[in-house]
């Protein structure tokens, strides 16, 4: 049966062929399964069973309408009298319809008879072949070419010139990209050749296009870019030009070397019209130059702000929407972690995110609208559901960096009526984000905070009550307790946001937190200096920082805060005897701003000091992160060790300078005992044990330098504990002496009656 029912394969259709499968040999059952199921496609006169299926439908219908006849002869009448094609149509033409189309099908596609199977040497064969061609066909590129290339384009740059040099050009490029299965005319296979080409590339390219193109070289004052696309040229040499400004992104991209990558930015930086014409090749040039700008080194970055600030001016309505939103998920993801290495990159791309976000207010606007929204939704999250996971979305740099950018592009933008309504938005959460867990450990955090608040008040001169957050600190912490433990290294506030419990242990976060509260409240008074109510302003400031100066026994903390209230007092004097001598009243808005610019000219003494302070202070933050950091990295030993032999050698120096005291005696006993035991038991423990006790005098002695009046008694502390050896020779001669010999006596008797 089943040889019966298999047919050649000539006979098949296309579809059959597809249904039946590629293998002849199948089982039996399969194939009368399929058969039946192709019969109706077929021509041969043996009855099948599709064919009666269509058949049946047709002749159905030609039942259904002759006994229309009899149910409803008017109807029957009306279509015999408009559609006789109805009534009249032919039941065949759906076979004779797909007969036409197998006929068809065999008039453009004949099947073989039987299927042949490829051999795996003849297809290895023909590769090696194809392989044996395409090395025929490639060039390899050589530096005498590259030199005749270089003096044909001086001399008169041609299309098949540039046509040369771009496909050579892309065959450098795959090899950086290590695609050998692309097809190129050029082949490169010396490092020698690829650098001189893509320096010639680099160097030659862009003049040579624009001459070729009868480009007019920009005015000085015409700010508006000259499009090669304006060039009648422009379509006959497009594709050239399209393979050779997409092989720049590729290279781009595949490059690793910093000084490299600056160079090919250069040129690619000339070659801005050019990727203006072409829009997608833009997007990807795009795409590449963020990925540099948020991640390269710093020229790298530069260069690439300065091609993406270009495209954004030249297109704005075509590329700025996207550029900006890209930048800012850019911007986000490298501020996750910061460092003293990281901090200047995060702060360059705040200042080149502001700038492009200042090129349209409108675009600016909605973006700052749905991310300080974001920010806003975190933080009520945060307060509603009060869990770790909540707070840590809020407390993380990239929040915080996130807040201090959006406070930058409003101070930067100033003054716009599009976004000043985004100003009081944006501080709400700022302070929310302070109140959030107002503990010690986030005081960084907090710190940050208000420093993100002083630059939005000041520029966009805007009153924001930021003082009661820095004066808060002084209430809450204790200045005369004394630290648990020391620490050889400062804090450095501006690359934390949260400190350990040990931190705040240690003296270096005392010091640390008051050097940043003096700036910090400085820092805002310069920003209120000019203001015609400055006397008003200070005073609850004036009170807290008198409260804190009585309460307070540590001398370095008391001169810090006593030098900013001596200027804050200055400052408002100087402020209150200018306002007496003013003849308008306080309504008049027009006269007051005309008093605080003409107090602003001239200068106050808290600006002038303050001038002064910042010059300082930034050197002083440089020397931190470029000395200190490097002096960190590396393992030096403990310095207090060294301190304390460093002291017993002093002390040797001055030994029996001063007398010593009775509680000397019983010093020197203790430190008798401690050598014996030092001898008694093991050498480590005795270290440790000395270890410690010497950072309890360190800690002391710190705290008693810190005071004025105790300085002098502690450096003779030290001195008088080493007289003691002398003086327990005295003691036992006196007691010899009140047992000794008559002699003795007999003298001192004399000497008494004398």
């Amino acid at each position: 049966m089943a040889g019966k029912n298999k047919r050649k394969l000539e006979d098949l259709s296309v579809d059959e062929f597809m249904l039946s499968g590629f293998d002849s040999g199948e089982e039996d059952d399969f194939e009368d399964e399929e058969s039946t199921q192709q019969k109706g496609k077929m021509k041969k006169p043996a009855p099948q069973k599709m064919s009666d299926k269509k058949q049946g439908k047709a002749s159905e219908h030609k039942d259904q309408l002759s006994a229309l006849k009899s149910r409803d002869p008017e109807f029957y009448e009306f279509l015999q009298e408009n559609d006789q094609k109805l009534l009249n149509f032919d039941d065949s033409d759906s076979l004779e319809d797909e007969e036409e189309e197998d006929e068809e099908e065999r008039m453009y596609h004949k099947l073989p008879s039987q299927l042949e199977e490829a051999d795996d040497d003849e297809d290895e064969g023909e590769t090696g072949k194809k392989d044996v061609k395409k090395s025929k066909e490639a060039t390899k590129v050589t530096e005498a070419m590259i030199e005749n290339w270089r003096t044909g384009l001086r001399k008169e740059p041609t299309a098949k010139l540039i046509r040369d040099i771009t496909q050579a050009f892309k065959a450098a490029v795959a090899t950086t990209k290590g695609d050998s299965e692309e097809l190129c005319r050029y082949t490169i296979s010396d490092s020698a050749v690829f650098n001189s080409l893509i320096l010639f590339c680099i160097k030659d390219m862009h003049a040579a296009l624009n001459k070729m193109l009868k480009l007019k070289a920009p005015e000085k004052g015409q700010k508006k870019l000259i499009l090669p696309s304006s060039s009648p040229r422009w379509q006959k040499n497009q594709i050239d030009i399209k393979m050779y400004i997409a092989g720049v992104v590729q290279l781009l991209s595949s490059l690793t070397q910093s000084t490299v990558v600056a160079a090919v930015l250069r040129h690619a930086n000339q070659m801005v019209p050019y990727y203006l014409c072409l829009p997608k090749q833009c997007r990807h040039f795009l795409k590449s130059l963020i990925k540099h700008w948020s991640t390269g080194e710093e020229t790298v970055r530069v260069l690439a702000f300065l091609a993406l600030n270009k495209i954004c001016r030249n297109k704005q309505e075509v590329y700025l929407n996207t550029v900006l939103k890209q930048m800012y998920i850019a911007y986000v993801k490298n501020c996750k972690f910061t460092s003293p290495n990281t901090l200047p990159m995060i702060n360059f791309m705040q200042r080149t995110l502001a700038e492009m976000y200042s090129l349209d207010t409108q675009v600016s606007y909605q973006h700052a609208f749905i991310y300080i929204r974001q920010l806003a939704i975190h933080l009520r999250n945060a307060m509603n559901l009060k869990k770790k996971e909540t707070y840590q979305s809020v407390y993380n740099w990239q929040y915080v960096h996130c807040l201090y950018l959006w406070c930058r592009v409003l101070s930067t933008i100033y003054p716009s009526e599009v976004l000043e309504p985004l100003i009081y938005p944006l501080c709400q959460v700022i302070i929310g984000c302070i109140k959030l867990v107002p503990i010690s450990r986030y005081y960084p955090l907090r710190l940050h905070c208000v420093r993100a608040i002083i630059l939005l008040s000041a520029n966009t001169k805007t009153y924001v009550p930021t003082l009661p957050f820095l004066l808060e600190i002084l209430q809450q912490e204790d200045f005369n307790k004394k630290p648990g433990r020391m620490s050889i290294k400062p804090i450095n506030f501006a690359v934390i946001l949260k400190l350990s419990k040990t931190n705040l242990q240690e003296k270096a976060y005392k010091d640390g937190l008051v050097e940043q509260l003096y700036d910090l409240i400085l820092e805002y008074f310069h920003t209120q200096a000019c203001s015609i109510g400055f006397p008003e302003l200070a005073l609850p400031t004036i009170v807290q920082l008198k409260a804190f100066l009585k309460e307070c026994k540590v001398a370095n903390y008391c001169k810090q805060m006593r030098q900013l209230l001596e200027k804050i007092q200055e400052n408002c004097s100087y402020i209150t005897g200018r306002r007496q001598k003013a003849a308008f009243g306080v309504a008049d808005v027009t006269a007051v701003a005309a008093w605080e610019k003409q107090v602003a000219e001239e200068g106050t003494p808290l600006t002038k000091y303050y001038s002064q302070w910042k010059k300082l202070r930034e050197k002083e933050i440089q020397l931190e992160i470029s000395g200190k950091e490097r002096m960190e990295d590396l393992n030096l030993p403990e310095i207090k060790r060294k301190k304390a032999e460093e002291k017993k050698v002093d002390k040797k120096e001055f030994k029996g300078l001063f007398e010593s005291d009775s509680d000397d005696d019983d010093d020197d006993d203790d430190d008798d005992l401690l050598k014996s035991k030092g001898e008694k038991g093991d050498s480590d423990e005795d270290d440790e044990g000395l270890e410690d006790l010497s950072d309890l005098s360190d800690d002391d002695e710190e705290d008693i330098d810190d005071l004025e009046d105790d300085s002098d008694g502690d450096q003779k502390r030290p001195s008088s504990s080493k007289g003691k050896a002398p003086k327990k020779m005295l003691s036992t001669e006196l007691k010899e002496v009140a047992e000794g010999d008559e002699d003795m006596v007999e003298d001192l008797e004399l000497s008494d009656q004398d």
